[in-house]
């Protein structure tokens, strides 16, 4: 049994030495989350948003559209001080949505005005949000980053619809506008 363990370790030394590796490497891979974003303009019954004009400090970590979830959008990002940020989107129940996303984040029953629309602010034990709840969609800015950074992501998000002519391979259309204003008559 001894040498049979030595034999194995090694066999693993070996593997170490030679298989090249670097230590000081990002394990944090950035995602192109255009094709998505595509899919996601087009098949939301909602605008998609994204943010537009970050610096290039902000990675994007994680991307995904799951239509039978709600139409939910997400779109996770790292800040350049490695906290996180996510863009969440649904049509689901916003009370059930909220608690999912942000890991069970209160209302503080205060506001914050970014892009010129109120955003209710909710701090959390994980997650604190910036939520916008307006013509049956909710968005929430969520994460472990400091408040100023979920506004910046805030600001950030446009809007934008693919135009007819675009195919699946080209790279997504480019945001045209911001968030279209609230209906007069959405109180949600």
């Amino acid at each position: 049994m001894f040498q049979s363990m030595a034999v194995i370790c090694a066999a693993a030394g070996v593997i170490y030495l030679f298989v090249p590796h670097d230590d000081t490497a990002d394990p944090i891979k950035p995602v192109d989350y255009r094709v998505e974003l595509l899919t996601a303009q087009r098949a939301a019954p909602y605008p998609v948003v994204a943010p537009e004009g970050l610096p290039g400090e902000w990675t994007p970590t994680s991307v995904s559209y799951k239509r039978r979830s709600g139409d939910a959008w997400h779109l996770g990002f790292l800040t350049p001080e490695r906290q996180y940020v996510a863009v969440e989107q649904s049509t689901a129940a916003p009370a059930k949505y909220i608690a999912r996303v942000t890991h069970e984040a209160a209302d503080t029953g205060k506001t914050r005005q970014v892009g010129g629309r109120a955003w209710q602010h909710f701090e959390g034990s994980k997650y604190d949000a910036l939520v916008l709840r307006e013509n049956g969609v909710t968005t929430v800015v969520t994460g472990t980053a400091s408040a100023d950074r979920l506004a910046e992501m805030a600001a950030a998000l446009e809007t934008g619809k693919p135009s007819p002519a675009a195919s699946p391979a080209a790279p997504a259309a480019p945001v045209s506008s911001a968030f279209p204003a609230p209906a007069a008559s959405a109180g949600l």
